[in-house]
């Protein structure tokens, strides 16, 4: 029995199965397929639907696989295929920094995906039990190039679809002009009190 490997592969196979079923399906707090598809697109990758789809069952189905040490090389593949994309896309003009949101979790996850297929799943795997277990540096070196060609496979297929048109912003509607005022009156403004006449008799109980 490989203990170590047998930990690697619970552990790397277990949180794929978890990041994919997120994408497909909201497991596990995930968003969904449609939310997945829309930030997809805004990455570039288009058609965003498929790719997202693509996405999700590449690490559900690689980590499933991973987990359970069947046909490791392809699985491993596949791995690296969707971290390589997550870098070129997300994470690579970050840094490597976790802090930053940088590449340094995907890059972990890329070394643990061909340690596995250079070193083979060990025992108890799918692989072992079939009498198939392929390890080696040779082993590796197909996972690594078939992860490569994946990502990159992504990025064209991406090329091919032109990026949508903005949509047209309705114009704005104009403001009313403002009705005119009527000019005033002279004649209708108020004039001031006239001053009360002073009386030109003498007050009572004057005189001499």
């Amino acid at each position: 029995m490989s203990l170590g490997r047998l930990a690697l592969r619970s552990a790397v196979g277990g949180l794929f199965i978890g990041h994919g079923t997120q994408k497909l399906f909201g497991w596990f707090d995930g968003y969904g397929l449609e939310p997945t598809a829309q930030m997809f697109g805004s990455l570039g990758l288009r058609p965003p639907k498929a790719h997202a789809v693509a996405a999700g069952a590449a690490e559900a189905g690689g980590g499933a696989a991973i987990l359970l040490g069947a046909f490791t090389p392809l699985a491993s593949s596949a791995i690296i295929a969707t971290m390589l994309t997550a870098i070129r896309t997300v994470h690579g003009k970050n840094g490597p920094w976790v802090t930053n949101q940088g590449y340094e979790y995907n890059l972990v996850l890329i070394a643990a995906a061909l340690t596995l297929a250079e070193v083979g799943p060990g025992s108890p795997s799918v692989d072992a039990a079939r009498g198939h277990e392929s390890h080696g540096i040779g082993t590796a070196a197909l996972a690594l190039g078939l992860g490569v060609a994946g990502a990159a496979g992504a990025q064209m297929i991406s090329g091919f679809f032109p990026e949508p048109a903005a949509e047209p912003q309705p114009a704005a509607e104009p403001e009313p002009a403002a009705e005119p005022q009527p000019a005033a009156d002279p004649a209708a403004a108020p004039q001031p009190d006239a001053p009360a006449a002073e009386s030109s008799e003498p007050a009572d109980g004057a005189g001499g």
